[in-house]
């Protein structure tokens, strides 16, 4: 059985559809550059590319990316991280034409403070990408202009009532109005598109989510100057990507 749901919802562009990355030693295909108001996704399901990854960790990624993994307790955690930093190594690489190793990856200032915080890139500006991933499971963005992608768990119905401060008045209704059984769902449709948006601007988290409207419909309410669509993952889980728009600021470096 796929690990994809059996069809994307209507609202969803068949590009939204994410390519499920191949484990290694398997090559990717040559890369396809992304639409000039689109992503590129790429899935990567742990459970598919963790043996791979254990073994050809040491050759891919570089010293800071291997005592990270170190750092996380649970084996599930450092597995998830392995197979999400290794798969966006490759996939940048594959772009660039450069073996993932030898990726050169830094960050631009923060948008709120100026400090060095701020989104990952790329030099020269030219290809921008994202990386979001929870347990089991990451999905990678590259585009043309900057990009912002998010992949979470559809959460419990007492983590939804924790977390209902961080959505808009307005989303807040939305979600009120719907069946209880259907607003865990319906909050992680809004919570990926806030956040794929916020780490498309750079910010993050440093920003207050609450202040920015996503919808919580079928159709996303992207914010001026942005792209904002669902993507198909598997059951249980919810994802966006956000891409700002070509001429909007520019599309130079992030």
């Amino acid at each position: 059985m796929s690990l994809l749901e059996p069809s994307p919802p209507p609202a969803l562009d068949p590009l939204l559809l994410p390519t499920a990355l191949p484990p290694l030693p398997a090559a990717l295909p040559p890369p396809t550059g992304p639409g000039p108001d689109g992503a590129r996704l790429w899935l990567v399901a742990t459970a598919a590319h963790e043996e791979s990854a254990t073994r050809y960790a040491p050759l891919v990624l570089d010293p800071s990316e291997l005592a990270r993994a170190e750092e996380f307790r649970r084996p599930s955690d450092r597995a998830t991280y392995l197979c999400a930093h290794i798969g966006l190594r490759r996939v940048l690489g594959n772009h660039l034409g450069v073996a993932p190793r030898t990726v050169s990856v830094a960050r631009a200032p923060c948008p709120c403070c100026g400090e060095p915080h701020g989104r990952p890139v790329l030099p020269g500006g030219h290809l921008h990408f994202s990386l979001s991933h929870c347990e089991g499971l990451s999905l990678i963005a590259v585009a043309a202009a900057p990009v912002g992608v998010d992949v979470e768990p559809v959460p419990s119905p007492q983590t939804l009532v924790e977390a209902a401060d961080v959505v808009h008045p307005v989303e807040a209704a939305e979600l009120a109005a719907l069946a209880p059984a259907l607003r865990p769902a319906a909050f992680a449709r809004v919570w990926t598109r806030k956040e794929a948006y916020l780490k498309g601007l750079g910010i993050g988290l440093g920003a207050d989510p609450s202040t920015e409207y996503v919808g919580a419909g079928g159709t996303p309410a992207a914010p001026s100057g942005w792209s904002l669509a669902d993507i198909a993952v598997p059951h249980g889980h919810r994802a966006a990507v956000a891409v700002r728009r070509r001429g909007i600021g520019g599309a130079g470096p992030d």
